[in-house]
């Protein structure tokens, strides 16, 4: 990997927006805090200022020397960059009279630039902004109105900087904003000459090729989990240092129903050197009686690094420890604001490499979820994995509300596997990006021929998303809900009645513990 786009993130709830949209584009990117630049190198190709809460106007208002990054490449400002731009270069933001949120319509000011080529007059866009730019200075000429504000595009000059320098007052990389896309097109490849190198294939390549360099001949240890993240990550091990790789595969008892022999029956058969633990009973009863869902987060977490622990003993050679941390992980921890507030345990288990004193390799930690799919359907991952819905790291022990018995795993087992089993059946299963049974805490009365009953409440949920970020409640078929509802009820004992749930993230989560 050589070229990339650098974005600075100024809190912006989009920023993970601009770097997808990038990406599509096929070129590789990095989103950086503003107060956490690196050095500018020949390989950035350009650079992208985010948007951001808070206000130009503020004494505490985050800042960066534009003048200084422009010496180096071309510079986009998106929203409160295109403010910092204007504030700090001899223009003026004012608060506006005329806030704009939502759909406007961009007025174009002749056709003479690169970003806004081939873009329609009129087209809609997206605005987000309490600030309006009033004087854009006397290094930049406007390039764009709305029907609402004078200043929606500006440019730099001809000759005035050793660069080019846009900006946009509001946000090509929301769907909204109709020609977005084409604008971001014209960035990368008019502005700053980037090419299409950012592919599935070229990073495999590349990734083999540097986990060979690193590693050598030394072994690497890994957790598989049956998800799409480690098992791709297995997948770019195996392939560069072969036999050397060793996998265990931990069964918590918290699994789907027959998920630990399928999967690893699957892993075998894709040649990885996988080593398969039950542990069932011992996770079982280390959550007996314990319902708070933080504190079975927590013991999960323990109880799998002490069974990973015990088997990587095992094998004194090992030298790596390899974990599927992904892209967003790594945003998350380097944030402007730092590691956000704990909503939850994030389910990848922490404390291994300290415990182990092994090295880290994490093959995985420049992609998104989805381009961690395309690389599996590169390096040829079973279908089964590729596209298997994401599934907490702490199993059903957090679809479980309550206390965690061998009863309840094995109601919702059951549940669970109708549920997905006729999501499939219906064609469903790839047009939802997750689903799931819960069992909830809840009881209710319900007639069962001539009995009444006093049973539980299983939960239907199924979303769609792209990361997991925001989510949606996925519209299935009344059909399709009225087939399911009525197998759970007649087939699995203790329940008796099915409720779906219509709740999209936020503000809810998509688990429900």
């Amino acid at each position: 990997m050589t070229e990339k786009i650098l974005i600075v993130d100024f809190g912006s709830q989009y920023t993970q927006l601009i770097a997808r949209r990038v990406r599509e584009s096929e070129v590789y990117c990095e989103i950086v805090p503003y107060n956490k630049v690196p050095a500018i190198d020949a390989n950035v190709k350009g650079i992208i200022l985010s948007g951001s809460p808070a206000s130009v106007r503020d004494a505490e208002a985050p800042l960066v020397d534009v003048e200084s990054l422009i010496k180096h490449c071309p510079v986009l400002g998106v929203c409160y960059g295109a403010q910092l731009m204007a504030q700090t270069m001899g223009g003026s933001v004012e608060k506006s009279n005329l806030r704009e949120y939502g759909r406007a319509h961009l007025q174009l000011k002749g056709n003479d630039n690169i970003l806004l080529k081939d873009v329609t007059d009129n087209c809609q866009v997206w605005m987000s902004h309490a600030d309006s730019i009033k004087n854009i200075g006397d290094r930049f000429e406007l390039i764009a109105g709305s029907d609402s504000i004078e200043v929606a595009a500006f440019r730099s000059k001809k000759g005035v900087f050793s660069n080019q320098i846009y900006a946009l007052q509001f946000h090509p990389e929301v769907y909204h904003s109709t020609e977005g896309p084409k604008i971001l097109h014209n960035f990368l490849f008019g502005v700053c000459g980037c090419s299409h190198k950012w592919t599935a294939a070229s990073f495999v390549e590349d990734t083999v090729k540097n986990l060979k360099e690193k590693i050598g001949n030394e072994k690497v240890i890994l957790g598989l989990s049956g998800g799409v993240d480690s098992s791709v990550a297995a997948l770019l091990l195996e392939e560069a240092i072969g036999d050397n790789l060793l996998c265990i595969f931990v069964d918590n008892g918290l699994l789907r129903k027959d998920e630990y022999e399928t999967v690893l029956d699957s892993y075998k058969h894709m040649g990885l050197n996988v080593h398969g633990v039950r542990a069932g009973q011992r996770f079982l009863h280390e959550l007996a009686g314990v319902s708070d869902p933080e504190k079975k987060r927590k013991i999960i977490g323990r109880v799998f690094i002490e069974v990973f622990e015990h088997e990587a003993n095992k094998h004194p050679e090992v030298k790596w420890l390899a974990q599927g941390t992904i892209y967003p992980d790594v945003i998350e921890s380097v944030s402007v604001k730092g590691p956000s507030q704990t909503i939850k345990s994030h389910h990848n288990v922490g404390g291994l490499p300290d415990i182990l004193k092994l090295k880290i390799v994490e093959p995985l930690r420049n992609l998104f979820k989805d381009e961690v799919r395309k690389a599996g359907k590169e390096l040829g991952l079973a279908p089964d994995i590729l596209y298997r819905h994401p599934f907490p790291g702490p199993g059903l022990a957090v679809r479980i509300l309550g206390d965690i018995t061998a009863e309840k795993i094995h109601m919702l087992q059951e549940a669970d596997h109708i549920y997905i089993s006729n999501l499939k059946k219906f064609g469903l299963y790839n047009e939802v990006w997750q689903a799931g049974a819960i069992l909830t805490s809840v009881k209710s009365v319900g007639v069962m021929g001539d009995e009444r009953t006093y049973e539980n409440m299983v939960a239907l949920r199924a979303v769609n998303s792209t990361d997991g970020m925001t989510a949606d409640w996925s519209h299935l078929p009344y059909d399709f809900l009225a087939k399911t509802s009525n197998e759970i009820i007649n087939q699995v004992k203790g329940v008796n009645r099915v409720v779906y749930d219509i709740s999209s993230k936020p503000p809810a989560t998509i688990e429900w513990e």
